[in-house]
């Protein structure tokens, strides 16, 4: 059945404009359309890609979950969703997955591997993108404002699991 959705919605797409537009032409324009975006949005998204893996690859990520872990406690499998949430998604989502196969889904861990990784978001690749795309030139409170949202998530997340466990 789903095979059929998408020929359908075509299809009543193609009979619904025969008549009223050129729908090759439409077609073509949207095509440029979307190029010119995402040609764009291509530097962001490299620029974002290669700081992640400078950042990764240089050590600075070791360094950096030694001091948060002397300092808060926090142990390292939950760390590693913390810092590479903000920066990628498939990064943290296969710790989370990791996560779930050591220590269980139902487990302290597990649960709130889940919450981190619902209630943060990408924000360094979504402020790169859209500063990027707009052009936005004053930024320096957008950076603090998204860390903080961010922290408030992990608090909250934090508090939240020890609740329900």
């Amino acid at each position: 059945m789903s095979a059929y959705i998408l020929p359908t919605i075509i299809l009543v797409i193609v009979i619904y404009s025969i008549g009223k537009c050129n729908l090759y032409e439409s077609f073509i324009d949207g095509c440029k359309e979307g190029l010119s975006i995402s040609l764009s949005l291509f530097p962001s998204i490299l620029a974002i890609i290669f700081s992640s893996r400078i950042f990764i690859s240089s050590g600075l990520l070791d360094c950096l979950f030694s001091i948060i872990y002397n300092i808060f406690k926090i142990p390292g499998y939950i760390l590693s969703i913390i810092v590479l949430r903000p920066i990628s998604f498939n990064a943290s989502l296969s710790i989370v997955i990791e996560n779930f196969s050591k220590y269980g889904v139902d487990s302290y861990i597990g649960n709130l591997s889940s919450i981190l990784q619902c209630s943060m978001d990408t924000t360094f690749y979504i402020i790169s993108l859209y500063i990027g795309f707009l052009g936005i030139k004053n930024t320096k409170n957008i950076f603090l404002i998204c860390i903080l949202i961010n922290a408030i998530a992990i608090i909250i997340g934090m508090i939240i699991t020890k609740l329900t466990l």
